[in-house]
Formats: C-alpha cells, sequence, structure tokens
C-alpha cells in the first residue's frame, strides 16, 4: 500500500470553500482504481488545518490520481487559499483492514 499525507494549512477566509472543494475531490478520488482510503481530517482545535490520508493500492495508482481532471480541479481551486504550500508526506503502508 501506498500513503500520502499531505498536511495544508488554510486561509482563515476560505476554509468552508476548501471544504467544499475537498468533498468534491474525495467524492471522485474513492472511484478510481487502486484507491483504498481518501479521508480529509480537520484538526480539532485549529479548523484552518487539514491532513488528507490518501491510500492506494501501488505508486502508480497514486501517481495515476494526480492526472485526473478532479484532482486538477481541486489543485487549481484552492491553491490561492494555502496560508502555507502544503506538504505532502509518502509513506509504506504496512498493516491495514482488507489485507
Amino acid at each position: 500500500m501506498y500513503v500520502t499525507i499531505v498536511h495544508v494549512a488554510v486561509k482563515p477566509d476560505n476554509i468552508e470553500d476548501f471544504m467544499q472543494a475537498c468533498r468534491a475531490n474525495h467524492l471522485e478520488s474513492v472511484k478510481e482504481p487502486g484507491n483504498l482510503r481518501f479521508d480529509v481530517l480537520q484538526l480539532a482545535d485549529d479548523p484552518s488545518r487539514f491532513v488528507l490520508y490518501e491510500a492506494y493500492k501501488t505508486k502508480d495508482d497514486a501517481a495515476a490520481h494526480k492526472d485526473t481532471a478532479h484532482y486538477q480541479k481541486w489543485r487549481e481551486t484552492v491553491a490561492d487559499w494555502m496560508a502555507d504550500p502544503r506538504q505532502g508526506i509518502t509513506y509504506n503502508g504496512l498493516y491495514h483492514d482488507g489485507e
């Protein structure tokens, strides 16, 4: 399993719009071949901080995600809403449901 955890800081005036854009991206991402999880998390004590947990079967499946229309739309839509550049960190998933 190939996992990317993306840390995002959003400008306070754009939080609601960011959440809507993430929901649209999430709904399409979970339909992708090779997608195992696509979670959007909001920090409980700081609503401007988010984590995207993206799990795919393979590195190629994760790379294909970046070529989808919904990801590219999300990336362009949210670019100006970020307080800092987003940071994606990749992991090898060792244990998860279903395996």
